[in-house]
């Protein structure tokens, strides 16, 4: 099954409706992290088939654009259908390169391709507006056009959705694309690209380009005065990186990048749900998500009875390959994420946190971590001030609702914020205070394709998901006339 998984990932590079090696004729390994075996490979494009990509992206776009609305709606459609169809192997591709567990990994599919079909059905809303001018001289005409070739870099943490909540929207608006998706998790994209190619999208509307190089590959394309649109999700740091970068030729922006979310538990909160939901939002992938809880803020008097309720919950999930059915957590997606989070934990215990479960990084082959419980974490620990990207719940006692929101607040992001209390006024008074784009207010997952996703400060600008998403690939243009 693993080899018909592999099947659904064609090699090379997908540029102009062809499969193709690259020029310089290099691949690079794929890896399975519950190994650390090498189970694939995939051709490494450098800046030659790059720009080869923009260049049929820019030829493949007019033609694009001018398609009927609902026809690139039927087009979005057929691939919705089709990923489902091969949902299985899609999510056994994804275990296999990527770490996560079998059920996490089926989940993606099932939400990457609710972004085919939910564009699918935006396609045909990108609607204008006719008002008459408050001088009354003459009509105020505003048209949706699409933005032009746009540039695409995912993450290796969700390789199906991130790709897919790009894509949709921007073949809704009618634009061609250049997809770069991360090297760890090259496989999925191209699987992604086949399902495009196979649901009739036409040669050159939608381009895959994996490289090892990806830094000298974006900065071409982002120079390229064809490229008009680039939306990156990934770190905060390469955000900023790709901001000057895209600054050299004004191009449009949209920007998913860290986060640091809080997880507020009140004095009246539902333990049973508190408990339930940070299970999700913190262990959600594995806590390999950008929504992940990454701080638990937690009132006095409730401290002690969810923290032993969540370390009994922790230390219950079947850590293992991500293949098994039985597994629960599956490992980290290479070892440098080990290592990152085994010296933010260390770190943590060195400054006085008790560890309530896990902790020790286990010996053998594979990227595992335990799911890791910290209690007792002081506010200096550079563990509440970074994103951890693994499965460990740091814990912090609070004692009134001010001084809950000033902690949760005293970051650089604002992606995501948590928060559980049975009094539905106070829960929303709390929403309002806190610094992010998005609340789950007594909810652990906040992931919607019909919801508008994205961060405030340092986390992003611009909205993926809902009609939000599809106007960050749309541009306004205003006619003046009267009649």
């Amino acid at each position: 099954m693993g080899d018909e998984a592999l099947a659904l990932a064609p090699g090379g590079l997908l540029i102009d409706g062809r499969w193709r090696s690259a020029e310089a004729g290099g691949t690079f390994d794929v890896h399975d992290p519950s190994t650390a075996e090498v189970v694939g490979q995939a051709a490494d494009g450098g800046i030659p088939d790059a720009l080869a990509a923009v260049e049929a992206a820019d030829r493949a776009g007019p033609g694009w654009a001018a398609t009927a609305p609902r026809k690139r709606a039927e087009t979005l459609r057929r691939a919705f259908t089709l990923m489902t169809e091969r949902a299985d192997l899609l999510a056994r591709l994804i275990v296999i390169e990527n770490g996560k567990a079998l059920r996490d990994a089926h989940a993606e599919v099932a939400y990457a391709a609710e972004f085919f079909r939910w564009y699918a059905e935006e396609a045909v809303r990108a609607e204008g507006s006719l008002t008459t001018a408050p001088g009354g001289g003459n009509r105020i005409m505003v048209l949706h056009q699409p933005v032009g070739v746009c540039v695409l870099v995912t993450p290796w943490n969700f390789p199906a959705a991130m790709a897919t909540r790009k894509i949709g929207p921007a073949l809704a608006a009618g634009c061609s694309v250049v997809l770069k998706p991360a090297s760890d998790t090259p496989l999925t994209a191209l699987a992604i690209g086949a399902i495009l190619a196979d649901a009739g999208v036409p040669a050159g509307v939608v381009n895959v380009v994996p490289s090892r190089r990806s830094g000298p590959v974006v900065s071409a394309m982002l120079h390229d005065r064809r490229v008009r649109k680039l939306s990156f999700t990934g770190s905060t740091e390469v955000g900023r990186v790709l901001l000057r970068e895209a600054a050299d030729q004004v191009v449009n922006t949209s920007m998913e990048l860290g986060g640091n979310a809080p997880f507020l538990v009140l004095d009246d909160a539902d333990l049973d749900a508190a408990v339930a939901g940070a299970m999700v939002a913190k262990m959600r992938n594995g806590g390999e998500a950008c929504t992940a809880a990454n701080r638990f803020y937690l009132h006095r008097s409730v401290a002690d009875e969810f923290s032993r309720r969540l370390a009994e919950a922790m230390g219950r999930l079947v850590v293992g390959p991500g293949l098994d059915p039985a597994t629960e957590v599956g490992p980290l997606v290479n070892e440098p994420a080990v290592a990152k989070v085994d010296e933010l934990v260390a770190g943590a215990v060195d400054q006085g946190a008790r560890v309530l479960t896990g902790g020790l990084r286990p010996r053998g082959r594979g990227w595992y971590y335990p799911p890791t419980v910290l209690a007792d974490v002081p506010p200096s620990a550079a563990i509440l001030a970074e994103e951890i990207f693994g499965p460990v719940a740091p814990l912090v006692v609070f004692d009134d609702v001010d001084e809950a929101v000033a902690l949760a607040n005293d970051t650089e992001y604002g992606l995501v914020s948590y928060v559980y209390t049975r009094d539905l006024a106070r829960g929303l008074r709390v929403s309002e205070a806190l610094e992010s784009g998005m609340v789950g207010l007594n909810r652990g997952v906040v992931s919607d394709p019909a919801a508008p996703f994205g961060g405030v400060k340092q986390s992003g600008l611009g909205r993926e998901g809902g009609h939000d998403g599809l106007l960050d690939y749309l541009e306004s243009k205003y006619i003046a006339v009267q009649w």
